[in-house]
C-alpha cells in the first residue's frame, strides 16, 4: 500500500461511502416522519413529496459529477473530500431541524452534489491512487461493500429508533459520521496531492508534475492507441451496468408481488437476498483481483454474462424458489462491484485525469438511473405494472447481452493494445 503512507486516506475514502449508504437511504427509510415534520397530513401528498426531495438528489448528482472531476484534477483530492463532507453536514442539519419542505429539497439537493460531485469525483480516483496499481481495483470493490453495509444496518436501526420515539436519531447517525469524515479527510495525506507537488523529468528531458508523469507512464505501455469505439464502450459501460444494478435493486420487490404472486414480506425477502448477494460478491471479487490479480475486464465479462444467465431465469421459470435463486445471482454478479470495477478498466484502458475520467463516467450512470424510472412510469400507464415489471426485466436482460458483446470487443482489444490477453488471470 505504497508503504502503507495513504492508508488512512483509504480509510477516510471508506468512511465517506459508508455514509453514503446511509444518504442514499435516509428519505425513503424515514418517509413519514419526514414529511410530518414538513406539516404534510395526507400520505398520499407527502410520499410524494418525499420522492420530490429524492429527485432533487438526483439532480444535484447529474449537474456536478463531470464539473467536479475537473476541479478534483485541478485542486486536490483533500479540499474536495473536506468540502464534500462539510456540505453532508449542512445537509443532514437541514433535515434533522427544518420544517420546510423547499429548504429540505435544498438539502437533499446539496446532498447529491456532495456525493458526485465532490466525493465522487474525488474518492474514487483517490481510492486507487492510495494502493499500488494491482491492488486498485479491490480499493475500488471495497466502496460498494461499504455502501452495501450500511445499507443493511441503517434500516434496521431507523426502524428501532423510529418505533422508540426517536426518529430523530436516523439523522444524527449520518450527522456524526459525516463530522469523523472530515476530520480524517482533513488529516489524511492524498497520494495525487503529493503528486502535485512532485515534479520528475521525462525522457525527452521536460519537467512535469508526477500525477501528469504517471498518465504518460500509463499511456507509454500501450502498443497502440485504443481506438474510439474503446472509449465509447468504457465510458457507456457505466449506463448499461447501472441500468440493470438500477433495475433489479428498485423493482425486484414490485416483480415478485406482481409476477410471482409474492405478499410483500415475501417479495421484500428478495431485495434482501439481492442485496446480501452484492455483499458477498464484493468480498469474492476483491480477492480474486488483489490476491489473485484477475484482470478487472475478466471480472466484468463474467459479470454480465452471468447476469444475462439470472436474468433469463428470472424470466423464463415460474418456480418462485429457483427465482429466488437467480435473484441472489443478480445481486452477485450485477452489484457486486461491477460499475466500480468498470470505472478501473476505463482507466486503463483510456489513461487520463482520473477525477475527469470518474466525471465522465458517473454522469453515463446518472442518465442511466434518470433514464430506467422514468420508461417504468411510462410503461406502467400504458399497460399497467405487472405487465410494465416484467417488460423491464426483459430490457435488463438486453442490456446484460449488449454489456457481453462491448465485453468481448475490448478483451480482443485488450490484446492489441496491451500485448498480452486479458483473460490469462
Amino acid at each position: 500500500m505504497k508503504a502503507k503512507k495513504y492508508i488512512l486516506s483509504l480509510a477516510m475514502v471508506y468512511m465517506a461511502y459508508f455514509t453514503h449508504g446511509i444518504q442514499a437511504i435516509i428519505l425513503s427509510q424515514n418517509q413519514v416522519n419526514f414529511y410530518t415534520q414538513w406539516g404534510y397530513t395526507d400520505a398520499v401528498e407527502g410520499a410524494a413529496a418525499v420522492s420530490l426531495a429524492i429527485t432533487a438528489t438526483g439532480f444535484g448528482k447529474m449537474l456536478t459529477v463531470w464539473l467536479g472531476g475537473e476541479f478534483s484534477d485541478r485542486i486536490g483530492r483533500k479540499k474536495m473530500a473536506v468540502a464534500g463532507g462539510v456540505l453532508y453536514i449542512i445537509c443532514f442539519a437541514g433535515l434533522l431541524f427544518t420544517a420546510s419542505f423547499p429548504i429540505a429539497c435544498v438539502c437533499a439537493f446539496l446532498s447529491g452534489a456532495a456525493t458526485s460531485g465532490f466525493w465522487d469525483a474525488s474518492l474514487y480516483p483517490a481510492a486507487q491512487e492510495s494502493v499500488k496499481p494491482r491492488y486498485a481495483g479491490s480499493a475500488l470493490i471495497g466502496i460498494k461493500f461499504f455502501v452495501s453495509l450500511s445499507g443493511i444496518i441503517y434500516p434496521l436501526l431507523a426502524v428501532q429508533f423510529s418505533a422508540a420515539g426517536n426518529w430523530h436519531i436516523n439523522i444524527w447517525i449520518p450527522l456524526v459520521m459525516s463530522i469523523v469524515a472530515v476530520v480524517l479527510a482533513v488529516i489524511a495525506p492524498f497520494a495525487y496531492d503529493d503528486q502535485m507537488k512532485e515534479t520528475v523529468q521525462t525522457a525527452d528531458g521536460k519537467t512535469e508534475n508526477a500525477a501528469q508523469a504517471e498518465i504518460e507512464a500509463a499511456r507509454a505501455r500501450m502498443l497502440v492507441k485504443p481506438s474510439g469505439l474503446v472509449n465509447f464502450f468504457t465510458m457507456f459501460y457505466g449506463f448499461v451496468c447501472m441500468f440493470i444494478m438500477y433495475g433489479a435493486q428498485q423493482y425486484t420487490k414490485a416483480f415478485g408481488m406482481s409476477n410471482c404472486g409474492l405478499t410483500e414480506a415475501q417479495a421484500a425477502g428478495m431485495t434482501s437476498i439481492y442485496t446480501v448477494g452484492s455483499v458477498i460478491a464484493v468480498v469474492f471479487w476483491a480477492v480474486m483481483m488483489g490476491k489473485l490479480q484477475w484482470n478487472p475486464l475478466k471480472v466484468v465479462l463474467i459479470d454480465s454474462i452471468f447476469t444475462a444467465v439470472a436474468l433469463a431465469i428470472v424470466l423464463l421459470v415460474s418456480n418462485v424458489a429457483v427465482i429466488y435463486v437467480a435473484i441472489a445471482l443478480l445481486g452477485f454478479f450485477a452489484a457486486g462491484g461491477a460499475l466500480q470495477t468498470g470505472l478501473g478498466i476505463r482507466q486503463e484502458m483510456c489513461p487520463g485525469p482520473k477525477g475527469r475520467n470518474t466525471g465522465i463516467y458517473y454522469t453515463w450512470m446518472g442518465l442511466a438511473s434518470c433514464f430506467l424510472p422514468y420508461i417504468v412510469s411510462a410503461m406502467t400507464t400504458s399497460i399497467g405494472e405487472a405487465a410494465a415489471v416484467y417488460t423491464m426485466m426483459g430490457l435488463l436482460l438486453a442490456a446484460a447481452v449488449i454489456a457481453i458483446l462491448m465485453m468481448l470487443y475490448l478483451v480482443s482489444q485488450y490484446k492489441k493494445i496491451f500485448g498480452k490477453s486479458a483473460l490469462t488471470k
